[in-house]
């Protein structure tokens, strides 16, 4: 939605410069237009000062960054934001001290976030903006534990011959998990569960379960997908 307020000063670029910082943004993401120049006047005398209305019109990466900013501001976080374009999105990075709140268990409040930084972006969007959501350098280092994870529990079904139910994941998460035991030798997944109790098994290859077969109107309770 845009923005926009009337602002007075000396010069053109001063009244710019304030009207962005009113309307809370850089100057360069504003347009301007100049509604009256200033004039000296005559020894002072007629002097007038330059009005100009300053526009702001906020790119879906901008309306996701506005989202977070607020949240943080009225949870009395202190914390920098920054974001980096993308092919059909953006990566939005929060740094600070003490943000562990804001990456919950696993990273599901991380994970709540982004989904809510997506529907504030995509708001009166035709198509679809991807939003990303990464807090000191998290998204890497839960990729990593996962990725060890799956290494380990593919090993010991290998090694013991049984299947192995990891805890529930989101499908972020699971896709990791299914990606990483692919080649390894030996070793199928799948997934059980429905919405946040879905989770990954991890087995030998003879041990594969196959999905379920339903009727038509009937759903599939285990399937072989993220």
């Amino acid at each position: 939605m845009q923005k926009e307020v009337i602002q007075n000063a000396k010069t053109v670029e001063l009244a710019v410069e304030l009207g962005a910082k009113e309307l809370g943004v850089d100057v360069e993401k504003v347009a301007y237009e100049v509604m009256q120049q200033p004039t000296k006047g005559f020894l002072g005398i007629g002097a007038a000062e330059a009005i100009v209305k300053v526009i702001y019109n906020p790119t879906m990466a901008d309306k996701a960054r506005d989202f977070l900013v607020k949240v943080l501001e009225n949870m009395g976080i202190e914390a920098q934001t920054s974001v980096t374009e993308e092919d059909g999105g953006c990566l939005i990075e929060i740094k600070g001290e003490g943000l562990g709140l804001l990456i919950g268990r696993h990273g599901d409040v991380l994970d709540s976030l982004q989904y809510l930084a997506t529907l504030a972006a995509n708001k009166g969007n035709k198509g679809y903006y991807r939003v990303s959501i990464d807090i000191e350098g998290y998204r890497e280092k839960r990729r990593e534990a996962l990725v060890q994870l799956a290494r380990r529990m593919a090993e010991k079904a290998v090694k013991y011959n049984r299947s192995f139910a990891l805890e529930p994941m989101s499908p972020y998460e699971r896709r990791i998990i299914h990606s990483e035991c692919h080649d390894i030798p030996g070793v199928a997944t799948y997934s059980v569960g429905d919405d946040a109790d879905r989770k990954v098994i991890i087995c030998p290859e003879n041990k594969m379960k196959k999905p379920e077969k339903t009727g038509k109107k009937g759903k599939k309770n285990n399937e072989v997908r993220a």
